[in-house]
């Protein structure tokens, strides 16, 4: 990674920029210590509390996150929308303010990004974006630890997103790759493409750190010579009235063998999960011997352990 004088401390983690190259580095770094000794922090967060509030159902974010708090010796604490006062009309800022009172960090995966910005306005504590609409930046430190893991650095390296360009998952690993120097290359319809200001802002950001984002709708060209290939779901939740639609324009972008044997020929496959056999992937990729996702999978935890570490210890630095 391009070297960075660190300038702030980061309070909250709501989006990969939120970050410097250094402090992304530090928090790969550190997620790979864990996973290396896992019960040597077992007493940072010893009597705390991490508050978790998911408006969404959730499998890896929900785990994850409860085995990272249990790790640092937390108490993790979810919550449902319908079992606090939001229901009945608190506002969100009162919310924040109290459960930031006792919480050493809280965490939220929703539907607006505008509402995990508030919730981080009105805390006291560090918040983490675990999910919004346009951010999904807890996967993409997963996903920038498996790609180091198989590739030995992730400068340089080429990494492959098919689908859909526009959506959460995606907007957060260029941000991630801007960071780490990585070449993204995004091949969908140029209708699921992103925003324009967004790809002004993200390829602002490749320039200072020697990345480079590229668009493609030619899965062939854009997968040739690749290092890691990505694919997510066609249809998330909330998109089921456009499911025919987005299942026809996408289809030409599934991932598949023959298009798999375009890349390096160590290269690996990765998908955030859940993932649907048979559309964005084949069983063939997803369970083969280029499959990384598990592991990818798995590194959400320890991710998320570097990452609630970091912010409630505001040690970016040692990470001991």
């Amino acid at each position: 990674m391009a070297t960075q004088t660190a300038t702030r401390a980061p309070a909250d983690y709501l989006r990969v920029s939120d970050l410097t190259s250094n402090q992304l580095e530090f928090l790969l770094d550190l997620a790979a210590r864990m996973k290396a000794m896992p019960a040597a922090w077992n007493e940072v967060l010893r009597a705390e509390t991490v508050a978790c509030f998911f408006e969404k159902p959730s499998t890896r974010t929900r785990v994850s996150f409860a085995a990272a708090s249990y790790r640092l010796g937390a108490q993790p604490l979810f919550l449902r929308p319908d079992e606090l006062q939001l229901g009945r009309g608190e506002p969100i800022a009162d919310t924040a303010r109290v459960l930031s009172g006792y919480a050493a960090a809280i965490v939220l995966r929703t539907f607006s990004q505008s509402e995990v910005d508030e919730v981080a306005k009105f805390s006291d504590v560090p918040v983490i974006n675990a999910l919004s609409d346009q951010h999904h930046p807890c996967q993409a430190l997963a996903d920038l630890l498996t790609i180091r893991e198989h590739c030995g650095g992730l400068a340089g390296r080429t990494l492959a997103f098919c689908g859909d360009g526009a959506n959460n998952v995606a907007r957060s690993l260029l941000e991630a790759g801007a960071l780490a120097g990585i070449r993204v290359v995004l091949c969908g319809p140029p209708d699921y493409w992103p925003k324009p200001s967004v790809l002004s802002e993200v390829r602002q950001l490749a320039e200072r750190h020697a990345g480079d984002i590229d668009l493609s709708n030619d899965p062939r060209q854009a997968i040739a010579d690749a290092d890691a290939v990505y694919t997510d779901v066609w249809v998330s939740m909330g998109e089921e009235q456009k499911q025919a639609q987005r299942l026809a324009n996408l289809a030409p972008y599934q991932v598949n063998a023959d298009l798999m044997a375009l890349a390096k020929p160590d290269a690996i496959f990765l998908h955030c999960l859940p993932a649907r056999r048979g559309e964005e992937v084949t069983a063939e990729v997803i369970d083969g011997p280029q499959s990384a996702v598990w592991e990818q999978a798995k590194n959400r935890m320890w991710t998320e352990e570097a990452l609630l570490y970091a912010l409630t210890t505001r040690d970016w630095e040692r990470g001991s």
